[in-house]
C-alpha cells in the first residue's frame, strides 16, 4: 500500500475507534512518526493529509528540517531528549514529548526563558514502572507539576506513556486506564503553567485501544509508512 491509503486507512480506523467509544474523530490529533522516513516520504504523507509529524531523533529532524520536510505542518518531538541537545530542540518542536525529569523541566525552562518563549511540552509517565525506561512515576506527577508553577517560559499541556510491551492486545487496558485516571485527576488540580488538554498513548499496534482510554493523540509511525529498514 502507498503512504496515501495507509494514511486513509489509519484515519478510517480512527473513526471507527472514536465511533465505539462514543466520541469523535475531531478530538483526536494523527501524529506521523516520521523516523528513518527521508524529506520525500514526509511530503508525501503531508499531501495525503496529515499535518503532524513527530521526530525522535534531533540530528534527523534539523537535517530534515533544514530541507523543508515539514514545511506548513506541525512539528513534535517524540524521542528521549538529553539536556545538551535540548536548545537544538526548544523553539523549533510546538510540542516536546517525552519530558522525564525536572531537571530536563528546569533546562528547557531557561532555554526557553532566555528565547522569549514558552515551550509546551507532555510529561512522561512510567506508567508501568519500567527500571529500563525514564519517566515520572504516578506518584511524583503532582510534585512535577507543581514544580513547573515556578518556572518560566515551559507550559505543561498533558501526559503521555509508552506502557509495557504486552503480548495480548488486552493486557495493555490496565496501563491505558491508569493513564486516563492520573489524566483526569492532574487536569484537575488547575496548576498554573499547565493546560492538561493531550493524553498521548497509543501507537501503530494500539492505538485504537488507546482511544477508548481517552487518547486524543496518537504516534503512528509504521501503520503510515510502513516497517522502518535499520540495514546500514
Amino acid at each position: 500500500m502507498t503512504i496515501s491509503e495507509n494514511v486513509a486507512a489509519v484515519k478510517e480506523n480512527i473513526a471507527l475507534a472514536a465511533a465505539l467509544a462514543h466520541r469523535s474523530p475531531s478530538e483526536i490529533t494523527l501524529l506521523a512518526a516520521s523516523k528513518m522516513n527521508d524529506a520525500s516520504r514526509i511530503r508525501e504523507a503531508f499531501d495525503a493529509g496529515i499535518s503532524v509529524f513527530g521526530e525522535n531523533r534531533v540530528q534527523e529532524m534539523l537535517e530534515k528540517n533544514a530541507l523543508g520536510a515539514y514545511a506548513g505542518a506541525r512539528l513534535h518531538f517524540i524521542g528521549h531528549l538529553q539536556k545538551n541537545k535540548a536548545k537544538q530542540v526548544v523553539g523549533l518542536a510546538e510540542l516536546i514529548h517525552g519530558v522525564d525529569s525536572v531537571a530536563l523541566m528546569q533546562t528547557i525552562s531557561r532555554l526557553s526563558a532566555a528565547r522569549g518563549i514558552t515551550q509546551e511540552v507532555l510529561l512522561e509517565v512510567n506508567i508501568g514502572q519500567e527500571p529500563s525506561k525514564s519517566g515520572f512515576s504516578p506518584s511524583e506527577l503532582p510534585s512535577a507539576l507543581a514544580v513547573c508553577e515556578t518556572l518560566p517560559g515551559i507550559r505543561v499541556r498533558g501526559l503521555m506513556a509508552i506502557p509495557p510491551v504486552c503480548r495480548n492486545p488486552d493486557e495493555i487496558r490496565p496501563y491505558f486506564a491508569r493513564m486516563q485516571q492520573l489524566f483526569v485527576d492532574n487536569g484537575g488540580k488547575k496548576y498554573d503553567n499547565s493546560v492538561m488538554d493531550f493524553l498521548s498513548l497509543g501507537m501503530s499496534g494500539d492505538y485504537a485501544i488507546a482511544i477508548e482510554y481517552g487518547s486524543n493523540l496518537v504516534r503512528v509511525g509504521t501503520g503510515i509508512f510502513g516497517p522502518r529498514s535499520y540495514a546500514v
